[in-house]
């Protein structure tokens, strides 16, 4: 028996990429920020933040779409998956992605600019 399972809880740190590589087939991948508290020597403590590749299809990514942008707080379930591909150098690249299986918007949305987006539905995706 083996598991793949990741849970995040974090900050969007861009607006997510938003595609639609088949017709009727919607993408969306992004960047999310987890922080970390570390302590140190002598009663101090040094923050570290992680960051992570989401990717999401169909029906999350449209609503991820509509409701995410920088800064919306994420709970995310999802299951880790690592991409390769040969650059045109012929550099073979790797990119570990989560893939979500479920996610829920957290909190409010921070308002950017004239950006106005409807009220995130309170259930999980």
């Amino acid at each position: 028996m083996s598991v793949n399972k990741v849970i995040l809880l974090g900050n969007v740190g861009k607006d997510p990429d938003i595609r639609y590589p088949q017709q009727g087939h919607c993408v969306a991948s992004f960047t999310l920020a987890t922080n970390e508290t570390i302590p140190g020597a002598n009663g101090t403590t040094t923050e570290r933040t992680e960051w992570h590749n989401i990717v999401a299809w169909g029906k999350q990514a449209e609503v991820i779409e509509k409701y995410v942008r920088k800064g919306t707080k994420l709970y995310i379930e999802g299951k880790l998956r690592t991409r390769q591909w040969e650059d045109r150098n012929a550099i073979k690249r790797y990119v570990t992605e989560v893939y979500v299986d479920n996610f829920e918007l957290l909190g409010s949305r921070p308002q950017t600019g004239d950006r106005q987006t409807p009220a995130a539905p309170d259930a999980p995706f």
